[in-house]
């Protein structure tokens, strides 16, 4: 099996111990910092609605260091710094596709 077909899963743990599972996409770096974008995973029971469930869109987060040697994953507060992000993420992703073809 080819392995560049395999997802990467990992699971967020938030300040109130909130765990969620999240598919990696890409990675990139914008005016400095690194973002990685996700999709988060559907519980089978769940499947149906999610196609119109706006909580299953990319999720994107900025990589920060956090005064040592470890990172974290952080959520983006300036819109239009999140929306430049967005727009390279989908540019990515349609060029991948263009690609394929």
């Amino acid at each position: 099996m080819d392995e560049s077909f395999e997802s990467t899963f990992i699971t967020l743990t938030d300040e109130d111990g909130n765990e969620t599972e999240l598919e990696y996409l890409d990675t990139l770096e914008y005016n400095g910092a690194v973002y990685m974008s996700f999709f988060p995973t559907i519980p089978e029971d769940e499947a149906d609605s999610a196609e119109d469930n706006d909580d299953y869109g990319m999720i994107i987060l900025k990589v920060v260091s956090d005064n040592g040697d470890e990172e974290e994953l952080v959520t983006i507060e300036n819109e239009a710094e999140l929306n430049a992000v967005y727009d390279l993420f989908m540019e990515a992703l349609f060029e991948d596709e263009d690609d394929e073809e």
